[in-house]
Order: C-alpha cells, then structure tokens, then sequence
C-alpha cells in the first residue's frame, strides 16, 4: 500500500520539534522493532507518541487509524502523562467525519483517557497542530 505521506516523515518533524522545546527524546527504533515510536522527556512529563503514515486507500487510513488509538492508549502502562497520535495533517479533513460517524463512543473513549491527544502534523510546514480526542467530536470545541 503506497503512502502519500511516511510516517518516519511524520516522526522527524515530531522529533524536531520537540527537541527544540526542551524534551529528552528516546533513540529512533530499528527496522521491524517494536514498542512506542517516540517518548519524550521534560521534567516530571512523559509523552508516549505513535505515528503514522497516511495511505492512499482509505479503508488502510482507517485501520491505521484504530490501530494506532490502541497502541497510543496502551503506552498508559509506561507512566505516560500523554498518550500521543501524530498523524498527517490531512487526516484532519476527515476526523470531525469519522468522530460522527462512531457516535457516542467518540466521546466516551476522549472522556475515558483525558491523556489521549490527537497531532497533526504538516511535513511541509513542519510544525505541529495539538488538539484534544474530544474536539474532534460535534460537542468538542472544533
């Protein structure tokens, strides 16, 4: 399945970012290794961040989508203070959609872990969009 967008391309600006602001950033893992793509460090905060790419097929979009929430909010286990989605900024376009679409559960899973958040990244314009799992539902604050 051929990716418009990487998401070592997402990583790196995440990565970028991030050490600009300070944080202490794990090592990048090796081909095929498993566990959290990036944590990062600053004082008494640890932020557990998985990314993804954004695929041609929107079917694979959503499978990655599910796939990665669930990576995101098991990080939980390392004592992260938030449970990070870095995804492609044109998931953005689709989000509100998709939140609708799965209906109260939505909110429900937002309410459940308030550490979950939802960044999108611009590969482009390098920089990072931060918002809540619950903004992207029609009573969030979008």
């Amino acid at each position: 399945m051929a990716s418009l967008i990487i998401s070592k391309d997402v990583e790196e600006v995440v990565r970028d970012i991030l050490t600009r602001e300070g944080y202490k950033i794990s090592a990048k893992r090796g081909f095929g290794e498993t566990g959290t793509d990036i944590i990062a460090q600053r004082g008494s905060e640890t932020l557990c961040i998985e990314a993804i790419a954004f695929k041609q097929s929107p079917p694979a979009r959503a499978k990655d989508f599910y796939e990665v929430f669930f990576r995101a909010v098991s990080r939980l286990k390392n004592d992260a203070t938030l449970c990070v989605i870095a995804l492609p900024s044109r998931f953005g376009l689709g989000l509100s959609q998709r939140a609708e679409a799965t209906g109260p559960a939505w909110r429900r899973i937002g309410d459940s872990f308030p550490e979950l958040k939802i960044w999108l990244v611009d590969t482009k314009k390098r920089s990072i969009e931060c918002t809540d799992w619950n903004s992207w539902s029609r009573q969030g604050n979008r």
